[in-house]
């Protein structure tokens, strides 16, 4: 391969900044923004001030909750930056801003206990394709050397990563750094620019070394750079820059720059990257095979504001959109632009148009949905492919604390699902419940604080229902007569009842073997509605299922008989056969698969028979060193809670998904207490 064009991008840039929980990705989002004057000094993280935790929930629990958006300039190019939430509860948000982002800024700390976290992260990027940066931060507070830090973080990465500056160390400290691309040295100063010095001494060897050790690597993708470090030849500086940049946009590198978010050292020289080596929207653009003069916008969060409405923060390709244009939905339906905003965390800036490459809010566009793309054209065009949200792995039952609030929280529930679409709400037809279904302990509690403080609606939550059924053990047969006298047309019907069990998953039959007309056939229907709606409710006060009943013999007669007449004969003779029939309660079994790093799982195999599991195999994780699959079978009952012990063990990275496998027989001391709950709830209404 030979030289390749490492030419500077230009225009307007959208980078994501992500990483592991607490690894400093808001203290770098502030010193960026800091730095770049979009903001006059720079807040510390956690302290309710800065930027990224804008919202009272973020402010609560002093971290990221959602992904905050900033546009601010340096030298004199446009760059976005969107501060992606590092808890796994919240790492959806990072997905919708991925599918349309120029690159990405990992921020990781040298910490051995959040590789798998990181390893979450940066197989996601490798995964969509997106060119990456590692900022190792909090080098001000690290104990081992950086080439040390930089093997076990290789570890957990496909893409192999590109040391692009080493410290320079006093009394064991960080007090600068040595950039191997521009051969210069700098020492740190607290939130300001670093100041040059001279390289010279050890520091000027230990450059020499890994400036080469930087230059095989680049060498491995050009072959006139390895001719020239075979033949001694220094390659000039300007080249070294244009391979540095063609490998980051190939996605064949991660550069790594080190310092500290919090002191606000080594930003500078990552904007620098970001601005001159970093792809743009038109290299963006090709990666993800948009074409045509058409501009198009792609949705990367929704906001629902008090005062501009809902707006649509999206990122432009392909051309220019200006104010009160109409865009077209991925129905055809249109959809005019009320207002384009630039964005400073909350702060917004009208503009009179979207220029390309600009990340910016489009307001009032009601029926846009994050993660869709948009046409400023005549039709809709082919959308961006967005990761769909992740299955519920917790889910809480909602309701208003007063009943004028009902409509007040659908409305309420339908704006905070549109905003986090790892949110799923649904009614349980089977339990009669609202369902909130989220990521985990503090996601849902997070949508409960949205839905108390932010639209006044004080909430009262319990655990989900489980879909309990019943079923019988026991064939049997019984008559009963359904006769009332009571002056003109009376009531009368008469049925006979065959009872049996049918096999678990049977569901319910309903034959007759009437002869004779005895039950007449325009009845016969009626016997049936009657059975059916006995078995809402069993002798437990649970559905029935699995069981057939057929109608063998009866009478009727010619003026009193009616169809509720043999309804209520049919459940009549039900609720009297059912004592010869042995009730049994059922409990919902469901197929659980859990991911989980080999470190955790042994902890995660032993939560799992702790809650009555029934551990089925392990495999590797397919394409996933040092993962593993566990599959097992657990009652729906148990899997209450199972994620907040499964992260616990794991720091916080295993997940599990869970699908219905059969219902299996509950009995003794476990089944009373199921009942008798049951029947406690039904009594307080």
């Amino acid at each position: 391969m030979g030289k390749r064009s490492g030419e500077r991008s230009t225009g307007p840039k959208c980078v994501a900044i992500v990483g592991p929980f607490a690894s400093g990705k808001t203290s770098l989002f502030e010193a960026l923004l800091a730095r770049t004057g979009a903001i006059a000094k720079q807040a510390t993280a956690g302290s309710g001030n800065t930027v990224g935790d804008h919202s009272p929930e973020a402010k609560a629990h002093k971290m990221s909750v959602e992904a905050t958006i900033a546009s601010t300039v340096f030298m004199g190019e446009s760059i976005t930056f969107v501060d992606c939430p590092g808890s796994v509860e919240f790492a959806y948000e990072a997905e919708p801003v991925l599918a349309a982002a120029d690159m990405a800024v990992v921020v990781a700390e040298p910490d051995e206990k959040k590789l798998p976290a990181l390893q979450l992260t940066l197989r996601r990027l490798d995964d969509l394709g997106i060119p990456h940066v590692l900022f190792l931060n909090k080098i001000d507070k690290a104990t081992a050397g950086v080439r040390e830090t930089l093997q076990m973080l290789q570890t957990v990465s496909r893409t192999p990563m590109l040391l692009r500056q080493i410290p320079i160390w006093k009394d064991g400290i960080a007090t600068g750094y040595i950039d191997l691309a521009l051969e210069r040295s700098f020492v740190y100063r607290e939130h300001a620019p670093s100041e040059m010095v001279p390289l010279a001494g050890d520091d000027a060897a230990r450059e020499m070394e890994a400036r080469y050790s930087m230059l095989e690597k680049l060498a491995d993708h050009d072959d006139e750079l390895m001719e020239q470090l075979l033949s001694d030849i220094a390659p000039p500086q300007d080249e070294v820059f244009d391979d540095l940049a063609a490998d980051l946009r190939a996605g064949l590198v991660m550069p790594v720059f080190i310092g500290s978010a919090e002191r606000s050292n080594g930003v500078s020289r990552l904007l620098k990257a970001i601005r001159h080596e970093g792809p743009d929207s038109k290299v963006t653009a090709k990666r993800l095979g948009i074409s045509g003069a058409t501009p198009i916008a792609q949705v990367i969060k929704s906001i629902h504001t008090s005062h501009a409405g809902k707006l649509s923060v999206a990122r432009i390709f392909d051309g220019t959109v200006n104010d009160a244009a109409d865009m077209v939905m991925p129905d055809g339906k249109t959809e005019r632009i009320s207002g384009i905003y630039s964005l400073l965390g909350l702060a917004q800036r009208k503009l009179p148009f979207a220029g390309e490459g600009e990340t910016l809010a489009l307001g009032k566009l009601d029926p846009a949905q994050t993660g869709q793309t948009l046409s400023a054209g005549k039709t809709p065009v082919k959308q961006l492919a967005v990761a769909a949200p992740p299955v519920p792995v917790m889910s809480v039952s909602a309701l208003p604390k007063e009943r004028k609030d009902e409509v007040k929280l659908s409305a309420a529930l339908h704006k905070i699902a549109e905003e986090d679409p790892s949110l799923q709400v649904h009614h349980s037809a089977q339990t009669a419940e609202t369902i909130l279904g989220g990521q985990g302990e503090m996601h849902l509690r997070v949508v409960l604080e949205r839905l108390s403080g932010r639209y006044g609606i004080p909430i009262e939550t319990k655990v989900p229902l489980v879909a309990w059924r019943e079923t019988i053990t026991k064939s049997a047969t019984h008559r009963a007569r359904h006769k009332k006298q009571s002056g003109g047309h009376g009531q009368f019907g008469d049925v006979q009842l065959d009872v049996k069990p049918l096999p678990r998953g049977g569901g319910f039959e309903f034959t007759d073997t009437i002869t004779g007309g005895v039950v007449p056939k325009n009845y016969i229907p009626s016997v049936e509605e009657g059975v059916l709606d006995f078995l809402k409710f069993g002798p437990l006060g649970f559905p029935l299922v699995d069981l057939a009943v057929n109608l063998s013999d009866g009478s009727y007669h010619t003026v009193d008989s009616s169809d509720m007449a043999f309804q209520m004969a049919a459940k009549q003779c039900m609720r009297e056969v059912m004592s010869s029939c042995g009730s049994v309660l059922l409990e919902p079994v469901m197929k659980v698969e859990v991911i989980t790093p080999e470190s955790g799982m042994a902890a995660a195999t032993g939560i799992l028979t702790q809650r009555r599991g029934q551990i089925l195999g392990f495999n590797p994780r397919d394409g996933w060193e040092g993962w593993n699959v566990i599959e097992a079978l657990a009652p729906e009952s148990e899997l209450r809670g199972l994620i907040v012990e499964l992260r616990s063990a794991t720091s916080g990275v295993a997940s599990y998904t869970a699908s219905f496998d059969h219902m299996a027989e509950l009995a003794g001391r476990m089944a009373d207490e199921v009942i008798k709950a049951h029947g406690k709830r039904n009594a307080e209404g």
